[in-house]
């Protein structure tokens, strides 16, 4: 799927925020529009109070980094666009500019599906002022929505411990837009299916979907709905039973399943989607074996999330399978991950690489200078640490320390020559030219799995996690420390 192509069908080089054209203009006003520099993009904290991150988006960054490009319409508007005095907010010579402009960046960034954490890159771009400047809120849009969400769904997953989860969350999702990519990222995060239809087509994602109360009250009775239901659907019959009675209701859906046995059919399950879940579905998990059918699925739904799951597991709830829509696509408790996008090295006149840091009151604020790699350790395929370190640095076998960003007191000593390694930084794009090798949306899904699986369950736990390790390097620590201690120097010399 290609979100240029099959979905908007137009150009979305404007999908961003006014004063980044304002400052493209400015940069090539003041002849810095060609000078290099390299941005990260980066989170501060884990979303949720979780203990991981499940990073996606990276098709979509690809689709618009291909197709990044100021056509006719595009430079039309921008011509229209006045100072207060009349004239032009945009010189002709820069627009001519703007047409003529091709996406010529460098891009590494982290795989769809990989588990990630604070600080460390998840893209990073390399290429003159103006594109990296005008690359920054649609990345910003596309990475800070997706990776969150697909963190949701991961966590969602995790605490149904291995029974399907069904994305549902269309009608409930922030526009047409949201609710897409909220069920892409969904599946990537472990969810079997999606209601939405279109998600079904764009992505190859599996849909999926029984029938709503008013199907029930559109007949006389409940009976009479759930005979129609299966005589229009008879292998695909899953019953929702609380429009009146819930117990009740199961017993008219056993019914109606013995029917369906007789003409060589069988019933699929249940839905519950109101009331005390726990007391149901083991009410209703009774009624079906006492009737014969062990194999009937109990579905549930009613604005469910992690922690309501592993409340209702806790409870031995008799649900084989888990229907979350609000609180998933929404991220109901978190409704950004916060993700940013910094300068961190720019080249000057010399042709050399100055490393740039933000000094802030915050320490959380302070960005990592210069241009970086990112390397996770492994112990028997088990994730021990990542260390964040300087493009080009030598790293000692034999020993290496790696100090946390945001608390210099937090060490971790680790001996790479006893680990396996993995850069988690691919290369994307060089000179603007795709490099990579775009994978299947199952492939994203399956690698999800796989790096999950690699962190102890300590990392995963819904409240109160571990902490997993990720630190810098000794030496890119050392020049961060000395960037901000002159950066604030020279703020007092000239105050």
């Amino acid at each position: 799927m290609k979100i240029t192509k099959d979905l908007y069908q137009s150009n979305l080089v404007l999908l961003t925020d006014f004063y980044q054209l304002t400052m493209a203009y400015a940069y090539w006003k003041s002849g810095k529009g060609e000078q290099e520099a390299v941005f990260n993009l980066f989170f501060r904290k884990n979303p949720f109070e979780g203990g991981f991150t499940l990073a996606a988006g990276l098709d979509y960054v690809v689709d618009f980094c291909s197709n990044m490009h100021f056509g006719e319409s595009e430079l039309d508007y921008l011509r229209q666009m006045k100072q207060k005095d009349g004239s032009p907010l945009f010189e002709e010579a820069f627009l001519a500019y703007l047409k003529d402009l091709r996406f010529t960046c460098d891009v590494d960034a982290v795989e769809e599906g990989t588990v990630v954490f604070p600080n460390a890159p998840l893209v990073q771009v390399k290429g003159t002022l103006i594109q990296c400047q005008l690359l920054e809120t649609p990345l910003l849009n596309i990475l800070n929505f997706q990776t969150l969400i697909a963190t949701k769904a991961a966590r969602i997953n995790l605490a149904t411990q291995g029974a399907p989860v069904l994305e549902f969350g269309l009608r409930r999702a922030q526009g047409i837009d949201g609710a897409l990519a909220a069920s892409r990222a969904s599946y990537i995060g472990g969810c079997s299916s999606t209601s939405n239809v279109m998600a079904g087509k764009l992505f190859g994602i599996p849909v999926s979907g029984t029938h709503a109360h008013s199907w029930i009250l559109s007949f006389d009775s409940e009976l009479e709905a759930f005979y129609a239901y299966a005589e229009a659907f008879p292998d695909h019959c899953v019953f929702l039973v609380d429009t009146y009675d819930t117990l009740a209701g199961v017993k008219n859906a056993i019914q109606v399943g013995l029917s369906l046995r007789q003409k060589g059919k069988e019933m699929l399950g249940i839905r519950i989607d109101s009331g005390d879940l726990a007391y149901f579905s083991i009410q209703a998990r009774q009624l079906l074996d006492e009737a014969g059918f062990p194999n009937a699925k109990i579905y549930a739904s009613n604005d469910l999330d992690e922690y309501i799951i592993a409340s209702l597991k806790s409870q031995d709830a008799a649900i084989d399978v888990w229907g979350v829509g609000t609180k998933l696509v929404t991220a109901f408790d978190q409704p950004a991950l916060g993700a940013v996008y910094k300068l961190s090295a720019i080249k000057n006149e010399a042709g050399n690489w100055e490393p740039k840091v933000k000094v802030s009151q915050q320490s959380l604020k302070i960005n990592v200078p210069g241009i970086h790699k990112v390397r996770r350790y492994f112990s028997k395929d088990k994730a021990v640490a990542d260390m964040i370190y300087l493009e080009g640095q030598d790293i000692d076998p034999k020993g290496i320390m790696i100090i946390d960003p945001n608390d210099a007191t937090q060490r971790k000593r680790l001996m790479p020559a006893f680990y396996e390694a993995e850069e988690l930084l691919k290369p994307i794009f060089r000179n603007g030219e795709l490099v990579y090798s775009l994978p299947s949306l199952q492939a994203i899904r399956e690698r999800a799995e796989v790096q999950l699986s690699a962190f102890d369950k300590t990392h995963k736990r819904l409240t109160n996690p571990h902490v997993y390790p990720v630190g810098l390097e000794e030496q890119l620590h050392q020049l961060r420390m000395e960037l901000v201690i002159a950066a604030k120097t020279s703020q007092h010399e000239d105050n």
